[in-house]
């Protein structure tokens, strides 16, 4: 069962990576939006990292 959070934990930080790429490609990132994205991974990161 733990491999299985662990796999969707990344599943969701890859996701959260597309997404502010995409917004840091846009002509105008919204900054608070790529702020909320990097703390999201931050999170998912150290729950990856805690198992």
């Amino acid at each position: 069962m733990e491999t299985s959070h662990v796999a969707a934990l990344q599943a969701k930080h890859e996701t959260l990576e597309r997404r502010l790429r995409d917004e840091m490609n846009r002509p105008a990132p919204d900054a608070v939006m790529v702020q909320h994205i990097k703390k999201q991974k931050l999170i998912i990161k150290q729950e990856i990292a805690a198992h």
